[in-house]
């Protein structure tokens, strides 16, 4: 997936680095509090070089077996025992991509966004300097795909389809159509022919684009309401 021309980018990883951890630390992340029926998990949008040799944000197509079979995703999964957040982000990193990466090369995170799964995830951005070690799982992993940022940012990215038309279309149930009526609808980031990716992935990358790709107020970039359709949960 190649670079177009659109809003200005980093043209490097490490020019992302520099902007990405600039605008993460004036970034008010909100986190989801604990309960007891919460679930927690952690994900990596880890920022590499391209076969391109641009900076690129990692995707995976998910093993079409067990939960989330074929689904788009970011690298990551549920917390072990006694596992941070940040821990499980990076090893899942590492079990599903065979990549390593330090707390040095975290930026930040962004909004922990609650899925209707029962899971809250917590969301990390990493960049990368050296991805030669990528190396995907079999079992966890159907496909790995570099999105450029400059693609990321590009106006067309972002659809917004009203909840009603999602019903229509099998997005969203029937009784989805009475959700925020006020609100801009269910998100589809369309990045490609074939590569269209909702919420929860869908939300996460989106705010990675309003807030850490294009510095956009941080009060008009917040996930957590954000309309799932009903298949990503299982």
């Amino acid at each position: 997936m190649g670079p177009t021309t659109g809003p200005s980018v980093p043209a490097s990883v490490e020019e992302f680095r520099a902007s990405a951890s600039s605008r993460l630390r004036r970034f008010p992340h909100l986190e989801v509090p604990d309960a007891p029926d919460i679930r927690r998990a952690a994900v990596l949008l880890c920022v590499v070089e391209s076969p391109e040799r641009t900076p690129a944000v990692l995707v995976i197509r998910r093993a079409y077996r067990g939960r989330n079979a074929g689904q788009w995703g970011l690298p990551g999964g549920r917390l072990d025992s006694g596992e941070t957040a940040e821990q499980a982000a990076i090893r899942e990193l590492h079990e599903e991509l065979g990549l390593t990466v330090t707390t040095a090369d975290l930026l930040g995170r962004l909004d922990d966004f609650p899925a209707s799964s029962g899971f809250v995830i917590t969301p990390f951005v990493a960049a990368l300097s050296d991805a030669a070690a990528l190396n995907p799982s079999q079992d966890e992993v159907h496909s790995v795909h570099f999105v450029d940022l400059g693609r990321l940012a590009e106006d067309d990215v972002p659809h917004w389809v009203s909840p009603g038309e999602a019903v229509r279309q099998g997005e969203l149930p029937g009784e989805a159509s009475t959700i925020a009526p006020e609100g801009p609808g269910l998100l589809q980031m369309r990045l490609g022919d074939g590569m269209t990716i909702h919420a929860p992935t869908g939300a996460m990358l989106w705010q990675f684009r309003e807030v850490v790709l294009l510095g956009r107020d941080p009060a008009d970039a917040r996930i957590a309401d954000f309309a799932q359709p009903d298949w990503t949960r299982h």
